[in-house]
């Protein structure tokens, strides 16, 4: 099979806290600066794009609307339309720096938009065991997941990076919910616990062919996980068939 490799950039949150921003204990983590220094958000995508990157996420792994409800205390117009605007620091980032760059052969770099586990809204770290499953549905996870892809597919990302899903009804939920969005493309990425199974427990390859299903997944794969899990035989036998190949460092 003919792979080619795509850069990812790095971990945002990381780039950030490097740059002097307080992350650690925020409830929206690094989607707070979306809101309160939008400058820095296009300034760290710029330094990934300019380090290598095709493909640079959104600040919005934590982000929803309920979240900048709460947290900053917006309407929820308001709140759709700064989780919007996670997108568009990202668009404007790659525009400028297509507009510098000297590589004649560099293709445009693609922003994918991200999206964090239900966990990730509650912070209390249920995100890397997903404790909350057994209280959720399929229907109450594409409930809760719904507008925030909404608003990034129309404010027009490349593609939708779900990341860290820590269960297998998780991820069934978002492959069923990407069919609402015909045109959209994806990634999914799990966290596992052990070489075998994911966070919540199920067996990874299990939960690799319930995902596989969709064929508007251009990749299946792990973040958020130390790399020997990552490089595990049991693993790599069940991502041998993906069209793309991804890797992210950080989160």
């Amino acid at each position: 099979m003919n792979e080619k490799v795509v850069i990812l950039d790095g971990g945002f949150a990381t780039e950030l806290e490097a740059g002097g921003f307080k992350i650690q204990g925020d409830p929206l983590w690094s989607a707070r600066l979306i809101h309160t220094n939008p400058q820095a958000i296009k300034e760290a995508h710029c330094r990934f794009l300019s380090s290598g990157a095709d493909v640079i996420c959104t600040a919005t792994y934590q982000a929803s609307v309920e979240g900048f409800m709460k947290f900053l205390g917006l309407s929820s117009e308001q709140a759709v339309q700064l989780l919007m605007s996670g997108v568009y620091l990202a668009k404007e980032a790659v525009l400028e720096f297509q507009q510098t760059c000297r590589d004649p052969e560099r293709k445009k770099p693609l922003v994918a938009g991200s999206v964090g586990p239900y966990g990730a809204f509650l912070h209390d770290g249920s995100e890397y065991t997903g404790a909350y499953e057994e209280t959720m549905s399929v229907q109450d996870f594409k409930a809760w997941h719904r507008q925030q892809i909404q608003c990034l597919v129309s404010a027009g990302v490349d593609l939708i990076a779900m990341e860290t899903i820590p269960s297998q009804k998780e991820a069934e939920a978002l492959v069923e919910l990407l069919r609402e969005f015909p045109n959209s493309k994806a990634w999914l990425s799990y966290s596992c616990k052990d070489e075998q199974c994911i966070s919540h427990g199920e067996k990874f390859a299990e939960a690799v062919k319930v995902a596989s299903r969709s064929e508007q997944l251009l990749a299946i794969g792990l973040n958020c996980c130390p790399p020997t899990l990552v490089g595990n035989a049991e693993n790599k036998k069940f991502t041998c068939r993906l069209q793309l190949r991804v890797g992210r460092t950080g989160s």
